[in-house]
């Protein structure tokens, strides 16, 4: 006999069924005349669309009891969102890199770490060390219903979601809780999820933390210029003095930072002083306004409390200062990195800078240095070195920027200020051989080459096709040999070897001086440094910097082509790349051409120099003089790098005029070629 089959399990979900249809039934029951009661009334607000009854457009229209319905049922709806979406939002464990700034590192070429940036700075404060009148005056500029409101304003929410939306102004409406979440817990996009995000955080962060340790917080993580985050390190940046010592007017004005350091900042020109003073006076009388300081005190700041020129914090000094300013403004640029996130720190900045030649340049500039202070201490005492060594492919490679960084922040290797003189003669005899020149105003072009002769007697007339060239004065123009010395009929190679300026200021005028302007500009200086296009153009009164002139020095070592002077080869922000583009080669002018002045370039060394090279290596250079003794250059190339050197005299406290030289460069203008020959060294 079969065995009897075993009943089937009924399945949780019965049971539950089972379980509940007692109570359901019950819950029915009792809840049956409360429904009844209220059927009628329900079936009213129920929507009959198009409404009965009513005749053309107005069957259209709601009823008060429809639009009633939609209003309570989207509060509703919205209260539900509300609620869930705080519950949901948890505060972040971690605070983000606004809270936690890093340095900068950069590093030599070789990889080797070369300086670490403290331009990042912040050191957190206890509230209690933060005087009242400091605090009240941030409150009174952000957010004065600070210890009064809920974490958030409502109004600047609207108001701030809808210039998000319609891509306007993203400033204000943010209570100071807000901007503090949005320091330490959020980034900075505008987005209106950033911003919902903010006000849910905000809403709990108030309710789980004092309102001292969120002011607290805000003050120690917000972001005042100058590289510096927090009230205390923003009071030494820019009045050198503690926190604790900050007056009202003082906190005022660091305040107004708050709405924009690039903005407010007055050192940073005329607009942003106008604004930093109207938005002070109106901190200080928004501080009496809300009983925070006394109309008499408020009375007794009437003048702004201008702030320190340059941040005191920032430790210079070294020459490798001037490198880091050289490579910052670089990775900026060409990082697409804003100052602000730059400040934050976290990047490595790889450079081009080659520390044995750097080393090298400076020893040279300081052993130059030291023995014009040691010969004419009072004229030396203006005296400028200007160096710069660029490859052939764009790297700089060493630069000296000046004695001492912390007491010269000016970059005597970047600075535009002295003219060019004789060494400006390469790029004129380059715009020849590529143009060409005219003998008649509406002719054609006849080549120039080496062998191309010209007068070369001092004091000969410039020409136009029309006759000779008058200055404003109704004078002829004439150019003039070193020392007045005539040499007759030469070819424009060896008037290169032998530095004779007369040929060189009527090629330019026959090759044109547009032309020259476009040769130089090509082959590496700056439309901005270049001078008027008037003869003297030929001879050097364009003012290059130093690592300009190295720069188009080395376009002629690279057989014409030109690639833009780069400092930075690469940047990582936390070991991630950052999107850097490195300069390429161009072409700039014909190889025929850069392989033509490079020879008389080579030729001028010998001549100058004989014997401080072996016969085989490939050196180039010339010295380069001033009219009125201003400045002394020496420019040249060996082994694919191109270095300049000029020495000139200013005295910066009263202007950037240049002063004679004196002798500073030596009797002949031995001191630029001894400070390149040791830059340069072994030159075979």
């Amino acid at each position: 006999m079969r065995g009897r089959r075993k009943a089937a399990q009924p399945s949780p979900r019965d049971r539950l069924t089972a379980a509940l249809a007692p109570l359901l039934a019950r819950a029915a029951a009792a809840l049956a005349p409360v429904l009844a009661f209220l059927a009628p009334h329900l079936r009213r607000l129920r929507p009959q669309y198009p409404r009965p009854g009513r005749d053309d457009w107005r069957r259209w229209i709601p009823s008060w009891r429809q639009w009633l319905g939609g209003i309570l049922g989207s509060l509703g709806l919205s209260t539900f969102f509300l609620v869930v979406a705080y519950a949901a939002t948890d505060i972040p464990d971690n605070l983000n890199s606004y809270a936690t700034q890093q340095d900068n590192v950069f590093f030599w070429a070789d990889g080797t770490p070369m300086a670490r940036t403290g331009w990042v700075q912040r050191q957190a404060m206890p509230l209690k060390d933060i005087p009242e009148g400091v605090r009240w005056a941030v409150l009174a500029a952000e957010n004065e219903s600070f210890y009064s409101d809920p974490g958030i304003s409502f109004k600047g929410i609207t108001r701030a979601l809808f210039r998000t939306v319609g891509q306007g102004d993203t400033q204000g409406g943010s209570t100071i809780t807000q901007q503090y979440v949005k320091n330490v817990y959020l980034n900075q996009d505008q987005t209106v999820s950033r911003k919902f995000t903010e006000a849910m955080i905000s809403l709990k962060l108030d309710n789980k933390m004092s309102k001292d340790k969120i002011l607290e917080g805000y003050l120690n993580t917000s972001w005042f210029g100058r590289g510096t985050y927090g009230i205390q390190r923003a009071s030494q940046a820019y009045y050198g003095k503690d926190v604790s010592k900050l007056n009202p007017s003082e906190a005022a004005m660091l305040a107004s930072l708050l709405k924009g350091a690039g903005l407010y900042d007055p050192t940073l020109g005329k607009a942003n002083h106008d604004r930093a003073v109207e938005r002070w006076s109106w901190i200080l009388d928004r501080m009496v306004k809300i009983g925070k300081l006394s109309p008499a005190e408020r009375a007794t700041y009437k003048a702004f409390p201008e702030p320190l020129k340059q941040n005191p914090l920032y430790d210079t000094g070294q020459q490798s200062d001037y490198l880091v300013e050289l490579a910052t403004q670089y990775a900026k640029k060409t990082g697409h990195i804003s100052d602000k996130d730059f400040d934050l720190g976290g990047y490595q900045i790889y450079t081009t800078f080659d520390k044995n030649r750097e080393a090298q340049l400076t020893d040279a500039v300081t052993k130059a240095r030291k023995k014009a202070q040691r010969d004419d201490p009072k004229t030396a005492a203006d005296a400028h070195y200007g160096a710069a060594s660029v490859a052939t492919d764009g790297r700089i490679l060493a630069v000296h920027g000046g004695p001492d960084h912390r007491r010269q922040g000016y970059n005597e290797s970047n600075a535009t200020t002295v003219p060019a003189g004789s060494a400006f003669l390469p790029f004129v005899y380059a715009a020849g051989l590529e143009h060409g020149v005219h003998k008649t105003r509406e002719g054609p072009a006849t080549p120039v080459t080496g062998e191309s002769l010209y007068d070369g007697d001092d004091g000969v007339p410039v020409t136009t096709p029309e006759g000779p060239y008058w200055d404003r004065s109704g004078r002829k123009v004439a150019a003039h040999n070193d020392g007045g010395t005539s040499y007759g009929q030469i070819s424009l190679h060896q008037a290169l070897a032998k530095s004779v300026n007369t040929p060189f200021m009527q090629l330019g005028m026959d090759t044109g001086l547009a032309n020259v302007r476009a040769t130089a500009q090509a082959a590496g200086l700056l439309s901005s440094s270049l001078g008027a296009q008037v003869p003297a153009l030929s001879l050097g009164s364009s003012t290059p910097s130093a690592i300009r002139m190295a720069s188009g020095y080395a376009t002629f070592a690279a057989d014409g082509k030109h690639t833009e002077p780069y400092s930075v080869r690469k940047i990582t922000h936390n070991g991630t790349k950052v999107p850097l583009e490195i300069p390429s080669a161009r072409r700039a002018i014909g190889a025929d051409t850069a392989q033509e002045v490079s020879s008389a370039l080579r030729d001028a060394f010998r001549t100058a120099h004989p014997g401080d090279a072996s016969a085989t290596a490939q050196v180039a250079g010339k010295a380069g003089t001033t009219e009125g003794d201003t400045a002394a250059w020496y420019v040249g190339t060996a082994k694919a790098v191109s270095t300049a050197v000029v020495v000139y005299r200013i005295d910066l406290a009263k202007s950037l005029e240049p002063l004679p030289l004196k002798d500073v460069a030596g009797k002949s203008g031995d001191v630029p070629y001894g400070i390149w020959s040791g830059a340069m060294s072994p030159l075979g």
